[in-house]
């Protein structure tokens, strides 16, 4: 006899601000998640019944926190994939599969993924050394990539000049020609067992320039219903391919003579899909939940345009966080204010974010630029 959703055992491995998110989508469903994460202060830590710290990359850690789970998921790809495919072989389900995992967590096997199944993407070569690098000087402008291990804005260097190319890591990577786009947008795609798929609407994505970070977004993309149409195809075709079960954040650039190119993807929910929550019909983190439990996929249609505002710690500060510039953010229309739990703040740490949600472009970045200079992650 299939088990109640309510019934099933769900672990997931992290228990940052995505975690966090994704048991407020959770509670819907009487869903009763147990959760694995280093951290016994992190974002998810007291607000589950179940919270075991351990490490997401020990294979006995992993084994023992999934033992006995119907089902696990992430909201981090640094996680132990053998240990996953065993559960996996033990009759647990895994979703995204390790294997997807995987590949994901390599941006090098990733990269020649899209070159073996046709899917667009930057020029690139790899690289196993800094000297490496200096074999490639007609690449540049470029940037170079850690194969693993980058994350969040690290390990990514730009390499402007030669000059720069000082700056390469000494370690196995990707060098990376230099698009020359006009913009950078991120579709969120899901997919079920069952090989039904859905995309959410793309979003503009703003980089903090410093921390190479997504500083803004803003949903739906400026882009024409034609480039709206192969951006969806393109998400769709990705997780295909991948034969993925879950959501997957599919980022792209969009360059000057209108063609999509694939940057990255991450197998799970995604800080480009966080408006969701308030600007559409089901949010990106139920739809996780739909998918990996194999229930139908909720409808994604756009409820009211969005514009999201990260909150990164100030630069210059570190310790016990102090939110400067609350009411008066607050008494802005449409603004609505997610914080993560997390304690202590940190130069550029990801501590909550804003969506402001209104009808027109114009006030939503108006209203985001100022959202960005009143509303302060201080010590």
């Amino acid at each position: 006899m299939q088990k109640e959703i309510s019934d099933i055992k769900i672990g997931l491995l992290g228990g940052g601000q995505l975690g966090r998110m994704m048991i407020q989508s959770a509670m819907n469903f009487n869903l009763d998640i147990a959760i694995m994460d280093p951290d016994p202060n992190a974002p998810c830590a007291h607000l589950v019944k179940h919270f075991t710290i351990g490490d997401l990359t020990d294979y006995d850690a992993v084994l023992a926190f999934g033992k006995d789970k119907d089902l696990i998921t992430i909201e981090i790809e640094n996680v132990n994939t053998a240990a996953l495919k065993t559960l996996s072989q033990n009759g647990v389900n895994v979703f995204p599969q390790p294997e997807v995992i995987e590949l994901i967590q390599d941006k090098r096997k990733q990269k020649n993924f899209y070159r073996a199944q046709g899917i667009p993407t930057a020029e690139y070569v790899l690289t196993e050394s800094k000297e490496d690098v200096l074999r490639y000087q007609e690449m540049i402008p470029a940037v170079h990539k850690l194969g693993i291990e980058g994350y969040d804005g690290r390990g990514v260097q730009m390499i402007r000049t030669v000059e720069d190319l000082d700056k390469a890591f000494d370690r196995p990577g990707i060098l990376e020609k230099c698009i020359d786009f006009q913009s950078e947008i991120s579709v969120i795609v899901a997919r079920n067992e069952r090989g039904e798929v859905a995309t959410f609407p793309s979003v503009e994505l703003s980089f903090h320039p410093e921390a190479n970070l997504v500083e803004f977004l803003f949903s739906p993309a400026d882009i024409s219903p034609q480039l709206e149409q192969k951006a969806q195809l393109l998400a769709i075709e990705v997780i295909s391919k991948l034969k993925m079960v879950g959501l997957l954040a599919v980022e792209m650039f969009l360059t000057k003579d209108g063609h999509l190119l694939v940057n990255e993807v991450a197998p799970r929910t995604h800080n480009s899909g966080h408006h969701t929550i308030e600007a559409n019909q089901t949010s990106q983190f139920e739809q996780h939940l739909r998918a990996i439990l194999n229930l139908p996929l909720g409808n994604t249609n756009t409820l009211v345009p969005a514009a999201m505002v990260n909150l990164l710690g100030e630069a210059g500060y570190t310790g016990n966080a102090r939110y400067e510039g609350m009411t008066e953010a607050l008494s802005f229309d449409g603004v609505h204010v997610h914080l993560y739990g997390k304690k202590i703040t940190k130069p550029y740490r990801k501590m909550g974010h804003v969506t402001i949600t209104h009808q027109k472009l114009s006030t939503l970045k108006e209203y985001a630029q100022a959202i960005k200079q009143i509303l302060k992650v201080t010590a």
